[in-house]
């Protein structure tokens, strides 16, 4: 019998994080693995020992990349591999990734690195991200998670009181599309799959991320949206993702971001397709 290791972030007291992992179980454990879900602190990252009793696979549903990167050391396969979860856990490094290949998406502008003590404030940069990006816009930080630390941007005094704030952090700047205000496109993809999809919107705030209150129901993608979504998720690496598409100009679809440990339990709610099946299956084809 094959075996893995769940692994989450034990620090995180929500519960959704415990119950992705127990999805993930459930999953292994109906296809016939023995699966043991371990927070990222049960596995102590000691140099001078060998990993005890090593696991077949690792799903691994953590942003620890030191941990994940550890584990591949010892050779372990790892599902994310552990230099997808970095990149896609920083935001201004993703867009890097789906700006080399061309992927649709808002204009964006990587913030410079700006020492918290410090500020360019007089330099003239800043009115230059205002003239090329305009008013409202997105600011983002590089890391976030469930559409935390997006900040929709209206007046410029905002603009520099947040650009203020952010010293010492990694963010981008994003053109806002009004089109997309309040509404999204989830999709679920494992390897070349799309395994499913939601409509998510929200009346009352401009992302519509479930957890700041969105609404989801069930969703027919289309061509060009089933193609952007596996092309975006491709382009950073990931085997599995959430690829979050945003509406533009005519409906035309482009890349809000990747994720890359895109919760599942919203998703089967709403689609009645537990995505930890399919992700299962593919690891034991990839593993074999």
């Amino acid at each position: 019998m094959k075996s893995c290791w769940v692994i989450y972030n034990g620090s995180l007291t929500s519960d959704k994080f415990a119950d992705q992992a127990h999805l993930i179980q459930e999953a292994a454990e109906r296809a016939g693995v023995q699966a043991t879900i371990l927070k990222n602190y049960e596995l102590p990252m000691n140099l001078q020992k060998p990993i005890q009793n090593p696991p077949d696979f690792v799903v691994f549903l953590d942003k620890d990349t030191l941990l994940a990167s550890y584990l591949k050391q010892a050779g372990i396969p790892i599902f994310n591999d552990p230099d997808v979860i970095e990149t896609c856990d920083n935001k201004a490094k993703q867009y890097l990734e789906l700006a080399n290949t061309g992927i649709p998406m808002p204009k964006t502008i990587i913030a410079p690195k700006v020492y918290a003590n410090f500020t360019i404030r007089d330099s003239g940069y800043y009115e230059r991200v205002l003239d090329e990006l305009g008013l409202p816009m997105i600011i983002k930080e590089g890391h976030g998670s469930f559409g935390m630390k997006v900040y929709l941007i209206e007046s410029e005094e905002s603009f520099y009181e947040k650009v203020d704030d952010l010293r010492g952090v990694d963010y981008v700047f994003q053109e806002f599309i009004e089109t997309s205000r309040g509404r999204d496109l989830r999709v679920n993809i494992v390897g070349d799959t799309i395994v499913a999809a939601m409509y998510r919107y929200s009346e009352t705030d401009f992302r519509a991320n479930i957890t700041n209150g969105g609404i989801a129901e069930v969703v027919d993608l289309t061509a060009e949206q089933e193609s952007l979504a596996l092309r975006a998720a491709k382009a950073v690496g990931a085997e599995f993702a959430g690829v979050d598409l945003l509406y533009g100009a005519n409906d035309e679809p482009l890349v809000c971001e990747v994720n890359a440990a895109a919760h599942i339990r919203n998703i089967y709610t709403v689609t009645g397709i537990n995505v930890a099946d399919a992700m299962i299956e593919y690891i034991l084809e990839e593993i074999q």
